[in-house]
């Protein structure tokens, strides 16, 4: 099932700044080849829903790894099946 969804990891008991453990989540998300855009709170991600939770789940391990012990993460995602649409799709019919 494909979906766009707005994802937010925040690494917990890591400081006021994050900026090396969300480089990751992006360098991670790059490799999956999914279509994703960052943006100031979070990224959006379009892909088949499997896909898109397996890489929520190597991004959190990676942060693990990383030593982060504590990761919040929300995920707000949406589906069609009346019609296919993708971020860009959406974006456009605003005009």
């Amino acid at each position: 099932m494909k979906i766009i969804a707005d994802l937010c990891i925040v690494p917990m008991g890591v400081g006021p700044s994050v900026s090396a453990y969300i480089r990751e989540v992006r360098d991670i998300l790059a490799q999956t080849g999914l279509t994703h855009e960052m943006h100031a709170n979070g990224t959006n991600i379009e892909g088949e829903m499997s896909a898109v939770s397996a890489a929520v789940e190597a991004c959190c391990e990676r942060l693990h790894a990383m030593g982060v012990e504590r990761i919040f993460c929300t995920m707000h995602f949406s589906t069609r099946t009346d019609k296919p649409q993708s971020m860009a799709d959406k974006l456009a019919s605003l005009t």
